[in-house]
C-alpha cells in the first residue's frame, strides 16, 4: 500500500490534485481494457500471509523489528502492529504439484523465522486473532515504527474525528474504544491472490463473493478478542469497526464503510474502481508524475499509482487488483477472507478449496450468482462469521424449481461444493495425489465439526472447567495451540484440552 509513502501532511489543494488524478487513472484503466493490453492468461496465484509474534508464555510480543532484522528475507515484511509480520510467497502457476511446493515453501520459511524470533524470546503464531492481546496491546504507540502506517493512522483518525468504537456482540459483548486504528492489528489473514484476464474476472469475483461465507465457516480461527469469546470469526466485524472512519451520523446516512462486502453482482473489474473513486474519499492523497493518458498516448503502459494507492484503503474481502509485471498489465482478485492458520496444512487446504471451487462456479453455464441474491451472500458471511462451522447458510435449491434454501455449512460443502471443488482442480490440472489430500482435510473439518475456532473455544473451555481463571485460560489455550501448530497436524486431528501431567 504504497512504499513511498513519507509522513506529513496534507494540504486541501492536495486532496483536490489527487481526486483530478485518480479521475486521469480510472480513464487510463478503462483505455486499457478496451484495447485489450491486458496480460493473457497464465494461471498464476499468489499467497501472503499475516502472522503473530508470541512468547512462550503466550503472550504478544512487539519485536517485529528485531525478528525481521534477524530473519533478513525479503519475503517477511512489517505489519501494521509490532506483534504482526507478513510473509510473502512468489507467484506460481496452478497445475501439477503447486500445492505440496507452497507447503514446503512455507514449512521452511515459517520454521526458520519461528527460530530467529527465538532469539529475542517470540516465536510465530498463525491465528486469526491471537486470544492473549489486550486492549493495551492494540495502541499507537504499538504500530510498526513505518511512516505509511503512521500516515494511515493519522488520516483515519481525522477523518473520524472521534474514537474508533468496537462494539461487537457474541457469545459475550465487546465494548471498548480507540484513538487509533490500532485494534485493526489484531487481525491476521491469508490473502489468495488469482490473475484473471479481463473478460474472466467478474465471474471469478462473483464466485469468489458468493463462496466466501463457505470459507470462513470451514476455516474460522478468530473466536476471541480483548479476553471476550465473541463470534466463531471475529475478525470481519472487529476490521470494520477498527477502520471505520464515518461518525454516527455518516452511518445513518448510508453512507459505505471502508471495510465491505458490497452490495451487488458486477460485470466487470472496472466497476469495483470506479466504485472505490465514488463512493471513498482518498485517504493518502500522495501523487507522483506520471500522466497516465499521456503514457498510453506515447504506446507505454501506466503505473496508476494514485489508483492502486487508493484500492489499497478501501477493505473490499475480495479486492480488485491492477498490477503490473515487466511493463506488462494484469488483473487479480485478492480474496482476503481467510484468518491465518492453525497449520500449514490447513492454510493450504483452504487455498486449495478456494482456487478449486472458484474455478469450477466460474465455469457454469447458469452460475451461483445468478440463483443466489447478492443480499443472501451477505446474510450468509455474517452468519458464517457468527457461528462458523455450525453456520447454516442460504444456497440455491438444485433442479429447475428455483429459490434458496437454507442448509447447514457441513453438509453444503460436503454434498455439492467439495465435488465442485475437485472439477475446478481437475480444470487447472492439479495432481490428484494433491488435490486429494487438501480437500480431504476440508472433509475431515466437516465430518467432525472441527475448525479452528471450535478447538480454541473448547480447549478454552476445558481449561476454564479445570478451574483456570479467563486470562490463564486464554494463556494455556494459546500456548497448546503454538505446540499442535509446531507439530504440524490439520487442526481437526487435535486432541481437544491439554496433555496429562
Amino acid at each position: 500500500m504504497g512504499e513511498k509513502v513519507v509522513a506529513g501532511a496534507f494540504a486541501p489543494s492536495d486532496r483536490q490534485t489527487y481526486r483530478e488524478k485518480l479521475t486521469q487513472c480510472l480513464a487510463g484503466l478503462e483505455r486499457l481494457l478496451s484495447e485489450r493490453r491486458f496480460d493473457r492468461p497464465r494461471n498464476l496465484m499468489g499467497l501472503e500471509i499475516e502472522l503473530n509474534l508470541a512468547g512462550s508464555d503466550g503472550m504478544p510480543r512487539m519485536r517485529n523489528a528485531e525478528v525481521l532484522q534477524r530473519i533478513a528475507s525479503r519475503d517477511f515484511q512489517t505489519e501494521l502492529g509490532m506483534f504482526n509480520l507478513e510473509v510473502n510467497i512468489l507467484p506460481h502457476r496452478l497445475s501439477g504439484r503447486v500445492f505440496d511446493q507452497l507447503a514446503e515453501e512455507l514449512r521452511t520459511g515459517l520454521a526458520y523465522a519461528h527460530r530467529k524470533a527465538a532469539e529475542v524470546d517470540a516465536g510465530i503464531v498463525m491465528i486469526g486473532i491471537l486470544p492473549t492481546l489486550g486492549r493495551d496491546d492494540v495502541v499507537s504507540a504499538n504500530l510498526s515504527d513505518v511512516d505509511r502506517y503512521t500516515l494511515l493512522n493519522d488520516q483515519m483518525a481525522a477523518a473520524r474525528g472521534e474514537e474508533f468504537v468496537l462494539d461487537i456482540e457474541g457469545v459475550e459483548r465487546l465494548v471498548s474504544t480507540s484513538a487509533s486504528i490500532a485494534p485493526e492489528s489484531a487481525c491476521t489473514s491469508v490473502q489468495l491472490h488469482l490473475q484473471v484476464t479481463p473478460d474472466r474476472f467478474a465471474d471469478v469475483w462473483n464466485a469468489a463473493q458468493a463462496i466466501a461465507s463457505v470459507q470462513i465457516a470451514v476455516g474460522a480461527n478468530s473466536p476471541f478478542l480483548f479476553g471476550k469469546e465473541l463470534w466463531r470469526e471475529s475478525r470481519p466485524p472487529l476490521f470494520q469497526q477498527a477502520t471505520d472512519v464515518r461518525p454516527p451520523e455518516l452511518r445513518n446516512q448510508g453512507v459505505r464503510p471502508r471495510t465491505w462486502f458490497g452490495e451487488r453482482w458486477i460485470s466487470s473489474a472496472y466497476e469495483l474502481f470506479e466504485e472505490n473513486l465514488r463512493y471513498y474519499p482518498p485517504l493518502l492523497p500522495i501523487c507522483d508524475e506520471e500522466d497516465p493518458l499521456r503514457v498510453l498516448d506515447e504506446g507505454g503502459v501506466p503505473a496508476l499509482s494514485e489508483l492502486v494507492l487508493h484500492n489499497g484503503t478501501v477493505y473490499r474481502w475480495n479486492r480488485p487488483v491492477y498490477g503490473l509485471a515487466d511493463g506488462v498489465p494484469h488483473l487479480r482478485v485478492e480474496n482476503r477472507v481467510l484468518p491465518a492458520g492453525p497449520t500449514v496444512d490447513d492454510v493450504i487446504a483452504n487455498a486449495a478449496f478456494y482456487y478449486g471451487l472458484v474455478r469450477a462456479l466460474a465455469d457454469e453455464s447458469r452460475p451461483v450468482w445468478t440463483k443466489l441474491p447478492f443480499e443472501a451472500a451477505a446474510e450468509n458471511f455474517d452468519a458464517a462469521c457468527r457461528h462458523g462451522i455450525e453456520a447454516e447458510l442460504l444456497w440455491p435449491r438444485p433442479g429447475r424449481s428455483g429459490g434458496v434454501a437454507k442448509v447447514p455449512a457441513v453438509k453444503l460443502v460436503r454434498d455439492e461444493l467439495l465435488p465442485l471443488a475437485a472439477a475446478g482442480l481437475d480444470a487447472w490440472n492439479i495432481e490428484s495425489s494433491d488435490r486429494d489430500r487438501y480437500l480431504g482435510v476440508i472433509e475431515e473439518r466437516c465430518r467432525l465439526r472441527v475448525n479452528g475456532a471450535s478447538w480454541q473455544v473448547d480447549t478454552y473451555h476445558r481449561a476454564l472447567d479445570a478451574g483456570l481463571e479467563r486470562e490463564g485460560a486464554l494463556a494455556a489455550t494459546t500456548r497448546r495451540y503454538g505446540e499442535l501448530m509446531q507439530v504440524g497436524e490439520p487442526v481437526h486431528t487435535w486432541p481437544i484440552g491439554f496433555p496429562a501431567p
